[in-house]
């Protein structure tokens, strides 16, 4: 018998790295349970590992934000359907084949074997964002000195965005993310976002570089609407959730010494090292959303077309009947892979490589060149981004020997 609950799913962490506990305990009960919407609809909840993967990766569930039942954590009574229109261009929410079509374009860019060849050139980025923390003497906020400057400077630099642009981008982005913002607030940053990118299309029309939006537009594929669109999903992935990563990593890290001397220790351990905190602190509250466009059966209940289906990456991830040990506690050298931090079927991440690659040398690199980084705050005075779409720290005041 599966639990029925409300739409008043919580967001904040009792811990600042654990999932919160009422879903734990929800997971611990039924990994599949009913869930009422914010509408009303009685629709479920997934939380289990193995029964998120299979509802990722089935073709009976559509990602259209058209079919889908809210929880309203934000623009409490705004018309569903002003929020929902699908934007050409945007993969991320459509289905075969427009989705197939739109990906294709992008993923020769994303491949394995460039991004290990950006490698060096990701590590002089890094060096170069160290050398200007040493600068400052022995005190800064890791967030805006180093956590959100690297991935910054990367996504910017292969889609061919001055990084001198970037306050145009993410100061919208901030606003787009916060939910705090109201409806009409999160809408003109939106609209502020796709202005730049509108005029960034055009640039590369009229004068093509060597980065990736020259070569997406220089195929004739895509309309302009639909390369703007998907240059602005990239842009806004390709900084926001590795930068977030990056802060919020680095504070767990410092928070478990344990874990931090075993990645100074052993340098090998750097890549299942990024695994277990992509698992570990998976930085989204809740979601991704799926409505089934067919009856299917996850884990015997069945599940009818129409019914919208919330997953939870972060329970999923803590989940003990995949994760062996104690899947509560970090552990960098855990066999992490497997996680669901970067989703799972046809949407999974598609800079997932990318990400990897920026948070290993980041992390290795930053506490082989401050072997004595610490907080220069007290862990909770840390300010959580509780009010944010995308999980992470506000800031992360650190000290170092200078």
């Amino acid at each position: 018998m599966t639990e029925l609950i409300s739409d008043e799913l919580p967001i904040t962490r009792q811990n600042p790295f654990d999932p919160p506990a009422e879903v734990t305990r929800i997971r611990e009960t039924a990994r599949v349970s009913r869930l009422k919407f914010s509408d009303g609809h009685l629709g479920w909840l997934v939380t289990g590992h193995h029964q998120v993967r299979e509802v990722l990766g089935s073709p009976k569930f559509t990602n259209n934000p058209n079919r889908h039942h809210l929880l309203d954590i934000r623009f409490q009574g705004e018309p569903p359907k002003e929020r929902r229109q699908p934007q050409p261009g945007m993969f991320l929410s459509q289905d075969p084949p427009d989705h197939t079509r739109l990906r294709r374009m992008l993923q020769g860019q994303f491949t394995v074997r460039r991004m290990n060849q950006l490698s060096e050139w990701i590590g002089t980025i890094v060096d170069d964002q160290i050398e200007h923390l040493r600068s400052l003497g022995g005190k800064a906020d890791l967030v805006t000195e180093f956590a959100l400057p690297v991935p910054s400077l990367v996504i910017c630099a292969l889609l061919g965005v001055d990084y001198s642009e970037r306050d145009r981008f993410q100061e919208d982005t901030a606003k787009l993310l916060s939910l705090d913002s109201t409806f009409e607030e999160a809408m003109d940053a939106m609209a502020r976002i796709q202005v730049f990118m509108r005029e960034l299309i055009a640039r590369k029309k009229e004068n093509p570089g060597d980065d990736m939006i020259s070569d997406l537009v220089a195929t004739g594929e895509p309309t302009d609407e639909e390369a703007s669109n998907m240059a602005m999903l990239l842009l806004l992935a390709g900084h926001e959730t590795t930068a977030n990563m990056l802060g919020l990593g680095t504070f767990t890290l410092l928070e478990h010494p344990d874990q931090l001397k075993i990645l100074k220790d052993e340098p090998e351990v750097i890549d299942n090292a990024v695994e277990e905190l992509m698992r570990y602190l998976s930085i989204i509250h809740f979601g991704p959303v799926r409505t089934a466009a067919e009856d299917v059966e996850i884990d015997g209940h069945l599940i009818k077309a129409g019914d919208t289906v919330l997953l939870h990456v972060p329970a999923a991830n803590r989940d003990p009947e995949k994760f062996t040990g104690n899947p509560e506690e970090l552990d960098l050298r855990r066999p992490a892979s497997g996680h669901v931090a970067f989703g799972h079927g046809i949407h999974q991440c598609l800079g997932q490589q990318l990400a990897r690659i920026e948070m290993r040398i980041a992390f290795a690199r930053l506490f082989a060149a401050f072997p004595d980084l610490r907080l220069d705050i007290d862990p909770g005075e840390v300010p959580l981004r509780t009010d944010m779409g995308i999980y992470g720290v506000h800031s992360l005041p650190v000290a170092w020997s200078a």
